[in-house]
């Protein structure tokens, strides 16, 4: 199979062939690395990929033989680095699959690689000192977003159809709307994060992916998803599969539209504009939208430190862990500023800061659920502002603590983390783009605890309406010399 003819398929479109043996996986993986070589240096999204010789091939498994990169965070894959995007992790090789890898493996998807990550998940850009930074492959002076923007460079660069991602504050989101790309994070508890974890950052954290089409996204998370035994939480589990989801029609649904953020940020003239013709997107095919007031049940102040506690102190915990794990000094020379800066501040929470920003917590999820009584979903734009350049977001990060990081991502990417908090699904939709420059804009939907179903028929939907598919970026696999 030729790289230009594998990029015009999505994960089960590749399925599909390989089961009526019109290719076989080892022609796929043959295509997927060819592509890693035509963009990879120029996006820099791929960290390491490794030979699959060994790997199983499940018959009949629903992804079978479709190429597959996990992120170098949260999953662990038996024998292959995992560095956290880190020099204090560098090196570092797991015993063991995790559950989630053992996941990947039985649906059939066979794993040759791991994206970048900026160090520790730490922020909203990938640009770690380990590796360098990831390009936007739009427009290689933009960010690829963050904290899963190698994958989601890979996959928009047409590498792979899906990849692995997380996300603890927006962090498959983000890339999805920075990458032209369908992202939705799950409801907490929808996939385990065992066995060595019972939850990330307090339960902010959760896996995903990020996918060019929305019915590769649904039958993923329809293998993933299902808790593990000792897991501590639970979302039950849905009527029928996601995969069906995604053709049914949604229904005339009630939708709030946020235009403005939370904590001030002003969304930019571009994004405000696709943000309008979303809207009457939405109520060409019959929806009901009408403008929202979204109470978050505590002050933008009170919320922004919450969130602080939460983050720096697993972060501190991680980081002690690795540095006695390696006999590695926690200092400049295995940590980047806003890493170390969250670090030190993690360490002076004390323990009734941390129990009251759990309280913030709760507050949040109850005043969330209430708004989701009343209406079906609650649409803003992903973010902002388009993608930023590179380098901008770290500007002068020496001067924040681990406060002021926190801060600023949030004032950067304020309407995403909400949802953690509350452990409510979102999804990010690149239902439309800027008309000026052609990047790709993200429209985030979030829906009750539970409903991913909701978000799948609706993004069914907006894609049928709206196709992205054809919007190619200027480092494309099945186009080395671009559009």
């Amino acid at each position: 199979m030729r790289v230009t003819e594998y990029v015009d398929f999505d994960a089960v479109g590749l399925a599909e062939l390989a089961a009526k043996g019109e290719v076989t996986p080892a022609e796929l993986q043959a295509a997927a690395r060819e592509a890693v070589q035509a963009v990879n240096p120029q996006i820099n999204a791929i960290v390491e990929t490794w030979p699959t010789d060994d790997e199983p091939n499940p018959s009949g498994a629903p992804l079978t033989g479709v190429p597959f990169l996990i992120k170098d965070i949260g999953v662990s894959m038996a024998g292959r680095r995992m560095e956290l995007g880190s020099r204090l992790a560098a090196g570092n090789v797991a015993r063991a699959d995790s559950s989630l890898m053992l996941r990947f493996r039985r649906a059939g998807l066979v794993t040759f690689g791991r994206t970048a990550t900026p160090e520790m998940a730490y922020s909203i850009t990938t640009e770690p000192v380990l590796y360098g930074a990831t390009r936007n492959p739009w427009d290689l002076e933009r960010s690829a977003g963050g904290s899963s923007g190698g994958a989601g460079a890979a996959v928009a660069a047409g590498v792979v159809p899906i990849a692995h991602g997380t996300d603890a504050a927006g962090s498959l989101r983000i890339p999805a709307a920075c990458n032209g790309l369908f992202g939705l994070k799950p409801t907490r508890g929808r996939v385990s994060m065992g066995p060595d974890f019972d939850e990330v950052f307090s339960g902010l954290a959760v896996h995903g992916s990020v996918s060019r089409t929305v019915r590769d996204s649904a039958a993923l998370l329809d293998q993933i998803r299902g808790p593990e035994p000792g897991d501590p939480y639970f979302a039950q589990q849905p009527s029928r599969p996601y995969a069906e989801e995604v053709t049914r029609h949604p229904g005339a649904l009630r939708i709030g539209v946020l235009t403005q953020a939370w904590g001030g940020r002003r969304t930019t003239a571009p994004v405000a504009d696709a943000l309008s013709r979303t809207v009457r997107l939405l109520e060409s095919l019959g929806h009901q939208v009408e403008e929202a007031e979204v109470d978050l049940g505590a002050d933008w102040d009170e919320y922004v430190l919450a969130n602080a506690r939460l983050f720096t102190t697993n972060l501190a915990s991680t980081v002690d862990e690795l540095a006695t794990a390696f006999d590695r000094p926690i200092d400049s020379s295995t940590l980047e500023p806003i890493t170390l800066a969250g670090y030190h501040y993690g360490q002076r929470v004390s323990g009734a800061q941390f129990a009251t920003a759990f309280t913030i917590r709760n507050r949040v999820a109850r005043r969330l659920a209430q708004y989701f009584d009343a209406h079906d979903l609650l649409l803003t734009p992903t973010l902002p502002e388009l993608p930023a350049p590179v380098g901008t977001c770290a500007e002068s990060e020496e001067e924040l603590d681990g406060l002021g990081w926190i801060d600023r991502v949030f004032d950067r990417s304020p309407f995403t983390m909400p949802f953690n908090m509350a452990g409510t699904p979102a999804m990010s939709v690149p239902v439309t783009a800027d008309t000026e420059t052609g990047l790709p804009i993200g429209m985030q939907f979030a829906a009750g605890y539970g409903l991913e179903s909701r978000l799948f028929r609706l993004a069914g939907q907006l894609e049928q309406a709206s196709p992205w598919s054809g919007r190619i970026p200027a480092v494309w696999a099945g186009n080395r010399t671009g559009r």
